[in-house]
């Protein structure tokens, strides 16, 4: 009961995010930085702070990991935390560190989600 929530709260907290979310679909991979564990996983939202990856069995709050997501010929990569985790869902990923090249493939791949939305808006 406590764990639920507990999940409760930090997904309302998500709800207060710094910028907006966009529907994303690409693949990602997660690397837990510790053990070098990694994880096949699918983006299914983006925002210039972070992403949420449908996974499984997502590592637990708090996990310091590296994501990387590929989208056509485009490739991100950031060092990350685990915001909140879902299991048998996905997690929400906090991005912590982005370099430049992988920021500047971030900010194209949020304005043409921001176009599309615009499209579908009419």
């Amino acid at each position: 009961m406590l764990a639920d929530l507990q999940t409760e709260a930090a997904i309302a907290f998500q709800d207060k995010r710094r910028s907006p979310r966009y529907s994303f679909i690409a693949s990602a991979e997660l690397i837990e930085v510790r053990a070098d564990v990694r994880i096949a996983s699918r983006v299914s939202e983006l925002s210039r702070h972070g992403c949420y990856l449908d996974m499984m069995n997502p590592f637990p709050q708090g996990t310091e990991v590296l994501v990387k997501i590929a989208a056509g010929d485009a490739f991100f990569e950031a060092r990350a935390k685990i915001v909140y985790a879902q299991q048998n869902m996905g997690a929400g990923v906090g991005f912590v560190q982005v370099a430049p090249d992988s920021q500047a493939v971030l900010e194209r791949w949020l304005d043409e989600a921001e176009q599309e939305r615009k499209r579908q808006a009419g």
